[in-house]
């Protein structure tokens, strides 16, 4: 399951500037002549087939997921016709997984990461799936180790060990907090609480079953989709449930809610890992990694990064 449904408001002066519109973050080319979505599906085709992933996107973004698959065999694309959350957005594509199979198990990933040793990370993906699978345990999410007290990520603080897996622990999840104030962030820091990489594993049934916990009202309007019908039909029974369900992010709203019931895998620290939310992420990410694109020597020599006027 990619996520792309987002708008990239936060990190708009950068893409309005490389691309020269106002596309959002998922479909602008920041680093080489791929968009962010494409290097994530090519990413975790290393592993899952484009014919079992989905795509869930905004109607709005139509045309540039148009100009993206065009001549290719894409992915299954789900079209929420509002933003409802990334809530909202993992339990509609869980519903239909489900749907399409109800002992499949799920791998989510957001389409926003800067990712060095793709091949090793969806090798340790993988190995989660292979463990949620055999023992049919809770969800996992994979979890990075800080280099500072960030207080824009999500953190987990570790429970009891319960194995190994792809060579890295597996903790029980103690608790869960969304982007915590500084000083909790600081403390968390200090506990040795990993960063929320909001990668996560577990079967399709499991994150239905999870909404049905911790949001009951935005379930109930999901399950009255009509996922046999025409897409036509399909695409209003949509539109319906989404008229009627309240905001809802995963993180805050369910993940916060349930600790109890997740896990984490920590993610190797071979494999380089950054969520492109702020302008300031992407270039301390770049630096690190030794990559300079066109627009950051730009931005090295002084320029202010802002929109380029756009040609029709």
């Amino acid at each position: 399951m990619i996520l792309a449904g987002g708008d990239g408001v936060r990190l708009r002066p950068l893409t309005e500037y490389v691309c020269g519109d106002s596309r959002p973050k998922q479909f602008a080319r920041l680093l080489g002549p791929q968009s962010l979505l494409r290097q994530t599906l090519e990413r975790t085709a290393l592993g899952i087939p484009w014919a079992r992933t989905v795509v869930v996107a905004h109607r709005h973004h139509s045309e540039y997921l148009a100009q993206e698959f065009a001549g290719l065999a894409a992915p299954h694309v789900l079209l929420q016709p509002d933003d409802r959350g990334t809530g909202a957005a993992i339990l509609l594509a869980a519903h239909w997984i489900a749907g399409q199979q109800r002992d499949a198990v799920v791998a989510i990933f957001p389409s926003d990461h800067f990712i060095r040793g793709a091949a090793a990370f969806m090798h340790h993906v993988l190995a989660m799936a292979d463990h949620v699978r055999r023992h049919a345990g809770p969800l996992a999410l994979l979890g990075a180790l800080p280099t500072d007290p960030q207080s824009q990520y999500g953190w987990i603080q570790l429970g009891a060990l319960l194995g190994r897996v792809g060579g890295e622990p597996l903790h029980r999840v103690a608790g869960f907090t969304e982007k915590p104030s500084p000083e909790a962030a600081r403390v968390a820091c200090a506990r040795g609480d990993l960063w929320s990489t909001f990668v996560l594993v577990g079967h399709a049934q499991a994150l239905v079953g999870l909404g049905w916990q911790a949001a009951p009202l935005v379930s109930e309007r999901l399950a009255e989709i009509r996922w046999t019908a025409t897409a036509d039909e399909e695409a209003g029974t949509i539109a319906s449930a989404y008229a009627r369900i309240p905001r809802l992010d995963f993180s805050r709203g369910i993940l916060e809610q349930q600790p109890s019931l997740l896990t984490v895998s920590r993610l190797p620290p071979s494999i380089v890992w950054s969520d492109w939310g702020t302008l300031d992420r992407v270039v301390t990410s770049l630096r690190a990694a030794g990559l300079r694109p066109p627009w950051m020597r730009e931005l090295d020599r002084g320029t202010r990064v802002a929109a380029r006027p756009t040609t029709n």
